[in-house]
């Protein structure tokens, strides 16, 4: 009895993928050209169980050769949609096409020129009418109860996988090149690139100490444009940082932010790495700890900053 239903599940959704491949149509291949002729990343986003598969679509195309990352929504409404710039293309991911926090995303980076492929089951919901590209996928769900996500999970991240794969396949991406990801080919020594290489230093180093004044402080976020900036106490000891997201969560709490200083508005203890450790070590962290910065120091203690490494640098070196 347990066999023979796992079998029935097994093959119910096996059906759901024949049928979300019968309905393609033109539009895969739309959305096949868009991110072939697209400049920036692909940038994926859902909730949820969506989520998960979001996160899986977005390894699976920085594996086979097309930049991408997935942005969580509740960290891009506090601050982390500021890491999708207007170049790159959003893959908005929502069964019912109606999760706020991802339709408020699409809405939002769609003011800014974000092209958007939308997958969901109804073209009429929300995030699908906010979509340039609109893929269907509407298959009945596994479950006995017919709403746990189950047959719609396994159609979508079969269909990541076949945007993936047509798109490095349409870019030549050989046997090869995939090979060469492993750490003794020509991208593997990329993977073992130190934090070093990639960090900003000098003068593009954002840093203020804990009695700056908001108004300089917020200079040196903008003007450094890494969404961040490191806090030093009179020795030059990193204690405190800063993100876009800490300014909008402080001038939500309190309108008065100008009359206040760094210290008043620092996260303290803030993560770091040394400067020997490997790239991908980096990009771990700060998919650990949700962050899109680290700061560099040359040993553990004292904590003075010599650099800074931002998730662009690491995407763009090919660090995944």
């Amino acid at each position: 009895m347990i066999l023979k239903r796992a079998k029935e599940i097994l093959l119910k959704e096996s059906e759901a993928i024949r049928d979300v491949a019968g309905h393609l149509d033109h539009t895969f291949n739309r959305a096949v050209d868009l991110i072939l002729s697209g400049k920036g990343k692909v940038v994926t986003t859902g909730i949820g169980k969506s989520g998960l598969i979001a996160q899986k679509i977005a390894s699976t195309f920085s594996s086979t050769g097309t930049p991408s990352f997935f942005l969580h929504p509740a960290e891009a409404l506090h601050g982390d949609l500021g890491m999708v710039e207007n170049e790159d293309i959003l893959l908005a991911i929502s069964n019912s096409g109606e999760a706020p926090e991802v339709v408020r995303i699409a809405s939002s980076l769609k003011r800014i020129g974000v092209k958007i492929i939308v997958i969901t089951q109804d073209a009429n919901s929300s995030l699908g009418q906010l979509g340039d590209i609109f893929i269907r996928v509407s298959v009945p769900e596994a479950c006995g109860f017919g709403f746990i996500p189950t047959s719609s999970t396994t159609a979508t991240l079969a269909l990541g996988d076949a945007l993936a794969i047509t798109v490095l396949e349409k870019r030549g991406f050989t046997q090869e090149d995939f090979a060469s990801l492993h750490p003794g080919g020509a991208l593997g020594k990329r993977l073992l690139l130190k934090v070093e290489e990639l960090m900003h230093v000098g003068d593009r180093l954002p840093i203020v100490n804990t009695d700056t004044p908001m108004k300089d402080t917020i200079y040196e976020i903008s003007s450094k444009r890494l969404g961040v900036t490191c806090v030093c106490d009179p020795e030059g000891k990193m204690v405190g940082v800063i993100t876009d997201g800490d300014l909008r969560r402080a001038i939500e709490k309190d309108g008065n932010l100008l009359s206040k200083t760094a210290k008043d508005i620092m996260t303290y203890n803030p993560k770091r790495i040394k400067k020997d450790a490997l790239a991908s070590e980096a990009i771990q962290k700060m998919e650990e700890f949700a962050i899109t910065s680290l700061f560099v120091v040359e040993v553990e203690e004292p904590q003075i900053p010599i650099g800074v490494v931002h998730i662009h640098d690491l995407l763009k070196a090919g660090v995944h």
